[in-house]
């Protein structure tokens, strides 16, 4: 699942990834949302593998989103992607129970994208 709350980015990015299925000998399904509290409301648990989600998007940022989905799905493994750079240290200490291994700065090549999503989810 990608949730970013611009178009072009979400659309990118679905594209680029389910257009890498014969590369990576998996079938990728990409959903998207443009709207934080749009996708938090249609989240299923134990159906998505992976989420990206962008920090910086009105209504919910993308922290208090993965908090929320992380207490429907614990499993879920997440990517967080901003062009901003980010502050790990601080964010510990703002979010100290989210996990924030996986940082994906924009813009990103597709390929580097599409690595960076296979290597965790492995």
């Amino acid at each position: 699942m990608i949730v970013d709350d611009e178009k072009d980015i979400t659309s990118a990015f679905k594209l680029g990834i389910e257009d890498s299925n014969g590369d990576t000998n998996r079938q990728i399904e990409v959903y998207t949302s443009n709207d934080p509290v749009v996708a938090l409301s249609e989240f299923k648990p134990n159906f998505y593998d992976l989420v990206l989600v962008d920090i910086t998007m009105p209504h919910m940022n993308g922290f208090e989103f993965c908090g929320k989905m992380l207490a429907i799905d614990i499993n879920v493994k997440v990517c967080y992607i901003s062009s901003v750079e980010i502050n790990r240290e601080a964010l510990r200490q703002i979010y100290p129970s989210l996990s924030l291994g996986c940082f994906i700065r924009k813009p990103v090549a597709i390929d580097y994208l599409i690595t960076r999503i296979m290597s965790e989810l492995d």
